[in-house]
């Protein structure tokens, strides 16, 4: 292992480019922004609220759940999230032109109300994107999550999952037969039976939202966000107890890789044969890079930037 980058805000949502640099947001800068291979940091576009989970979609440019900010604690470990902010700005979906810095907020409600936590997101091969909507924590109370698909022109929007408690990352398995839901308080992985593009296989009662539990962590591991190795093993950003959980399809643990922040939020894969993991580690502001023991499945739409 080794650190490309510190002095980040609070870095989460990596996307490997094809220049051997990584696109990620800082949450608490509010920003996007680009980490060369020799570790230098560009600005790509000040966002305002807080930038969240970040993808590539069919078109090139970057699709980015913003949650509307949070408030924050630092201390002698570093920074943490502390509920939502006293300026919190709404949970939106942002659209940004990497050519021209162009930000457009593409979705801010559906049908059944305003978004409130936008958080991560994955595009399918058809285009369409699938992202949580972790909500918001107050001091008192805290709202409950769900999990949309929308397409990436502004035409539809849909809620398919409801209620989660704090879903976080979400990924789809290698044939896209899947949907995996990361609950970041109950430290749950749920996997979703897919029926076509934004449309699941609903399990009966007493499933809570139509998904099949698949994993629950033992102990105080929190889960964040996740990505999908070439074996199909879930792999998934830890929080306390920090690092990358790895889960196979079938719900077996595989293994924890432990890593030196509380707060290991989000990683991706890359490099010529896909066998890097950068991971971003939040507390202390750091971009890791290391090597994996299997190549990550290659997202959609990544090598169109």
């Amino acid at each position: 292992m080794k650190t490309i980058c510190d002095g980040l805000r609070f870095p989460e949502g990596p996307v490997y480019l094809p220049d051997g640099s990584i696109l990620l947001v800082e949450i608490e800068a509010a920003r996007l922004t680009k980490i060369l291979p020799n570790g230098e940091k560009a600005v790509v576009v000040q966002l305002g609220g807080g930038p969240n989970g970040a993808a590539i979609g069919p078109d090139g440019h970057c699709y980015i759940c913003n949650n509307g900010g949070f408030n924050w604690h630092e201390d002698s470990y570093g920074l943490r999230p502390a509920g939502q902010a006293a300026d919190y700005s709404g949970g939106r979906i942002e659209r940004i032109n990497l050519q021209t810095g162009t930000v457009e907020a593409l979705y801010t409600e559906t049908a059944k109300g305003k978004l409130r936590g936008p958080n991560d997101l994955v595009f399918d091969r058809d285009g369409g994107f699938w992202f949580t909507d972790a909500g918001k924590a107050r001091e008192r109370d805290l709202d409950r999550g769900g999990v949309y698909y929308a397409k990436c022109d502004g035409s539809s929007i849909v809620e398919v999952i409801y209620p989660m408690l704090s879903p976080n990352g979400i990924g789809l398995s290698p044939n896209e037969d899947q949907l995996y839901v990361a609950e970041t308080q109950t430290g749950r992985i749920w996997a979703f039976d897919l029926d076509g593009p934004g449309q699941i296989f609903r399990q009966p009662w007493p499933s809570p939202h139509g998904g099949r539990l698949l994993y629950t962590s033992p102990n105080f591991r929190l889960l964040d966000s996740l990505a999908i190795d070439s074996h199909g093993y879930i792999c998934v950003a830890t929080i306390m107890e920090g690092g990358i959980l790895v889960v196979s399809p079938c719900g077996e643990f595989v293994a924890h890789v432990p890593l030196p922040d509380r707060f290991v939020t989000n990683l991706c894969f890359g490099g010529k044969d896909g066998r890097i993991a950068y991971v971003t580690a939040s507390q202390s502001g750091k971009l890791f890079q290391l090597e994996w023991p299997r190549a990550g499945h290659r997202l959609n739409f990544n090598a169109r930037t």
